[in-house]
């Protein structure tokens, strides 16, 4: 596996099963891991199960711009650098688009793009003066086929893919890359939900016929964050089991 040893990795919505993989994922790999969510327990939780002087927490709530404008200043000063940026928290609140409201698009918008806008901006900043970094950024496979009920959330990750492209081609000159993965269904709390005959309708779309297991998207964050990928930027990687294909 791709080895990070001495790597300092700051990653959003570490509390979810993605989050949560990656940081295990990352630790393993060698790197000193941040985490940032909203539970505060579930945090605590993962640096207990952890248990060395490699985790480090804090709450960060993305929907409130001046608390997201502090996440990178407080993660430099807490790790010392910032080698890695893994963007990953995201919400949903869907519903079909003749019935959402302007709040609920801005509410959704507001925390899965903007936010990761503002996240990405003062990375690079930070990572200019060291004249290397790895940003990824989650987006999703919706970003790319659409989803009946999610115009927000669609939206907001297609952006996240194009705004990523655009911060790749200002600075893959300084030694930084900016890379998406577009994960498809996860085994996550939220498929968790679902009944087994609903889980069977959606295998049916999916050539591996099987939901994703969170470290698959884990893996693909390693190998971005790795210097085996510093020749990769500004594209997307697919986790999705055929289900989409680009």
């Amino acid at each position: 596996m791709f080895k990070l040893d001495g790597k300092k990795v700051l990653i959003t919505g570490a509390c979810g099963g993605i989050g949560s993989a990656m940081t295990k994922a990352f630790h393993d790999s060698g790197a000193t891991v941040l985490l940032t969510g909203t539970n505060k327990e579930r945090l605590e939780e993962i640096q207990n199960e952890l248990g060395d002087t490699r985790t480090h927490a804090f709450t960060a709530d993305l929907s409130n711009p001046s608390e997201t404008k502090q996440i990178i200043d407080k993660a430099v000063k807490q790790l010392g650098q910032l080698d890695i940026l893994i963007c990953n928290a995201g919400v949903t609140k869907d519903t079909l688009s003749i019935r959402m409201t302007e709040e609920d698009f801005d509410w959704v918008t507001n925390i899965n793009l903007k936010s990761t806008f503002i996240l990405n901006r003062d990375a690079i900043k930070h990572m200019m003066r060291n004249k290397a970094g790895r940003i990824i950024n989650i987006a999703s496979i919706v970003a790319f086929t659409g989803n009946p009920g999610q115009a927000n959330y669609c939206a907001s990750k297609a952006g996240v893919v194009g705004m990523s492209k655009a911060l790749a081609k200002e600075i893959a000159s300084r030694g930084i890359t900016i890379n998406c993965i577009a994960p498809g269904f996860i085994e996550t709390a939220m498929t968790a939900k679902l009944t087994d005959e609903q889980k069977d309708q959606m295998k049916a779309f999916i050539p591996s016929k099987r939901l994703g297991a969170p470290l698959d998207v884990a893996y693909a964050a390693l190998y971005l964050a790795s210097n085996e990928a510093q020749y990769v930027t500004g594209s997307t990687l697919h986790v999705n089991g055929g289900m989409f294909m680009n």
